[in-house]
């Protein structure tokens, strides 16, 4: 089915990192398991979703300032030593050879200075008139999901070759809240992965329930501050993570607005620079994988 198609590009080259083996290498061995992986999911996503706009979305800043100013704790514990994202070695190279590789195919990536892909992801789905697929290895992104428009997410279970689609339904399903409503289940739960410590004694169980009885987070904070519908101990805890809550949703919510150019996302037709993707393909030993995405693409030889 026609329609844009999303990539969370930093987590599925991490996803394709992990799941395909480091023994995967260049001529020069090199490892380039990251760049084949991330090449045969786009190619395997193409010709099974047949999408008709493409969009490789890139982390410009993968802890925006203004998500650090409000929870100083999101995402420091992946600090490098050197102030930047804490990256395994064998990966980190493989980063500008996947941009070069997105470049030469015409596959557009898109970023913006201050925001992270997940905002891009958010923006781009946000000005899309018709049928949106995101793919990503992120839960956060679920909060984007909407049956109405109709937006849902190709989740990357595990590696790259198991993919779920996640609709409001599924979400219902997984976590007992209703389908739209995962950022404000995700503020309460808390996140250990970027770093969002949650409100203290209110668990993913407890979160769902609280979600699901008031449908939203605005109406739980109003409860709290009358004692309707809650304990004394959930009231409790809510009021004492005041501070945190009146900031958590501005960091846990995907900004929708990032002002971006306007782009012209249509399949490439044919390869950008053909020379320099053959070029690549020698170099890093990509000729199988760039064939499956010419193939995927309807390129001409």
């Amino acid at each position: 089915m026609s329609g844009l198609m999303i990539l969370d590009t930093p987590s599925l080259y991490y996803r394709a990192f992990y799941g395909v083996p480091e023994s995967v290498t260049a001529p020069d061995g090199m490892p380039v398991n990251a760049v084949r992986g991330l090449v045969d999911m786009i190619a395997t996503l193409v010709r099974e979703h047949s999408p008709d706009r493409l969009a490789a979305c890139m982390d410009a800043d993968w802890r925006p300032a203004f998500r650090v100013e409000a929870i100083p704790s999101y995402k420091a514990h992946r600090v490098a030593a050197g102030g930047g994202e804490e990256t395994p070695d064998t990966l980190a190279p493989q980063v500008p050879v996947i941009e070069q590789v997105l470049d030469a195919a015409g596959i557009v990536r898109v970023e913006a200075a201050g925001y992270e892909a997940d905002d891009v992801i958010g923006t781009l789905t946000a000005g899309s008139p018709g049928r949106v697929d995101i793919v990503t290895g992120d839960r956060d992104l679920f909060q984007l999901v909407d049956d109405a428009r109709p937006v849902r997410v190709l989740y990357t279970v595990r590696g790259i070759k198991n993919i779920q689609p996640v609709d409001e339904a599924a979400i219902a399903e997984k976590y007992g809240i209703p389908g739209r409503s995962y950022a404000d289940f995700a503020v309460l739960r808390g996140d250990p992965s970027d770093g969002l410590p949650g409100v203290p004694g209110v668990g993913e169980k407890t979160a769902a329930t609280l979600i699901s009885r008031f449908g939203s987070l605005e109406a739980l904070l109003e409860a709290a501050e009358t004692g309707g519908g809650l304990t004394a101990g959930q009231r409790s805890k809510i009021t004492a993570a005041a501070d945190y809550l009146a900031v958590a949703p501005a960091v846990v919510r995907v900004v929708c607005d990032v002002p971006l150019p306007r782009i012209d996302l249509t399949l490439p037709a044919e390869p950008r620079d053909p020379l320099t993707l053959r070029a690549l393909g020698k170099q890093y030993g990509l000729d199988g994988p760039l064939k499956r995405l010419a193939q995927a693409l309807s390129w001409k030889d």
